[in-house]
């Protein structure tokens, strides 16, 4: 991909970690997230890719392999979805919008070619046809359709504009969710992606520059992604995750619709399980200036039932930073998976830069989440009742 026009505006600073090829910010990621969160401001996504699908079979040969049921969907709504191996662990995440005749998937930029290569391999007889199209196409995000419209028209090459609205606000039918609804920050979320032609980023840079709309950096998008609780597959995922440990039933998982690879663990899991692992908002002290990367290890006290006098208390890893911001009314907070067993009140440290960094847990999947179905326990054989 070419260097998105965005890089040259004033005060543009280059990401430097996760999104590469945009600017991380414009001289103020503060003053950027509450633009953003105004919905004044746009974000250039230009590197995500583009998976277009396209004939009569599209959706019906999507619905087959994805989490969600996508097989209805209308021209013009916005649907998420996950790809899973047979353990149901997450393969790809992509942001699904038809426009009647192709299906659109906006996927992270290092995803397009592998994404398209695996599912031109599954095409068999079917009409379908599949391109990665990450050259001709761009995204844009902001937090409103009007920020949004002043900086460059959607795409619309069948007459139907080419906007995914982020569902993590609303769960769609078919849902469900590990976290408590009431007071869940996803109400906060209104996150819009909008699919341009690559030659239009030139014209959303100069209506910047013009002062019809402002523009905020990936770490304005993240701070506020983050605070959301939202999962990212560039951030949160694994080579182990499944989608009950981030709560990721919420936006891109239908529970009630037909066989797809992973279903199993999916359905066995929700009703008879507990996530291995679970999804936590960490507050960080900010008093050492200090941001968590990803993959700093999060440690715990373990506790002992009669522990001896003098001795210090032992530690244990618990589980890893996914991603971290600055954010600017909560300060620095950070997403980490920890393992199922923490219990909720545990106060966790964050080993970073070789400094301590103390952080409270908001849990986003509960350490008591447990099975959906109460399956009764058969009593063990010789075993007689009372």
């Amino acid at each position: 991909m070419a260097a998105s026009p965005f890089l040259v505006l004033d005060g543009a600073v280059p990401a430097e970690t996760l999104d590469l090829g945009v600017a991380g910010h414009y001289g103020n990621p503060i003053v950027e997230q509450r633009r953003l969160e105004r919905g004044e401001a746009i974000v250039d996504l230009s590197d995500r890719g583009l998976v277009v699908v396209t004939g009569p079979d599209r959706r019906s040969w999507l619905h087959s392999m994805a989490s969600q049921a996508v097989e209805r969907i209308a021209p013009g709504e916005s649907a998420e979805a996950l790809l899973l191996d047979a353990s149901g662990r997450i393969e790809h995440a992509v942001h699904l919008v038809d426009d009647g005749e192709s299906t659109w998937l906006i996927v992270e930029g290092d995803e397009a070619a592998p994404l398209a290569a695996w599912l031109d391999r599954m095409r068999f007889m079917l009409r379908v046809e599949v391109a990665d199209r990450s050259d001709e196409f761009a995204v844009i995000a902001a937090m409103s359709q009007a920020a949004l419209d002043a900086a460059a028209p959607a795409a619309a090459p069948a007459g139907v504009a080419l906007d995914w609205t982020d569902p993590w606000a609303s769960p769609p039918p078919g849902a469900h969710q590990y976290a408590e609804q009431a007071g869940h920050p996803a109400s906060a979320w209104h996150w819009i992606e909008r699919i341009v032609p690559r030659a239009a980023l030139a014209d959303a840079a100069a209506a910047v520059s013009a002062g019809r709309v402002a523009v905020a950096g990936s770490l304005a998008a993240e701070a506020l992604r983050i605070a959301a609780w939202r999962p990212r597959l560039a951030t949160e995922v694994d080579e182990k995750t499944i989608p009950h440990e981030l709560d990721w039933l919420r936006s891109a998982v239908d529970l009630g619709k037909g066989c797809y690879k992973g279903q199993e663990t999916v359905a066995k899991v929700l009703n008879l399980g507990r996530p291995p692992r679970r999804l936590v908002l960490l507050h960080l002290d900010g008093s050492d200036t200090v941001l968590p990367a990803p993959g700093d290890e999060v440690v715990g006290e373990k506790v002992r039932p009669e522990p001896e006098p003098g001795a210090a208390p032992e530690r244990r890893t618990v589980g890893r930073i996914t991603s971290s911001a600055m954010h600017h009314e909560l300060g620095p907070i950070a997403l980490a998976v920890v393992k199922r067993a923490v219990p909720g009140d545990l106060p966790l440290i964050v080993l970073s830069h070789g400094i301590e960094v103390a952080a409270a847990q908001v849990e986003i999947v509960p350490a008591d989440a447990g099975a959906a179905v109460d399956v009764p326990r058969l009593p063990r054989l010789g075993v007689r009742k009372p």
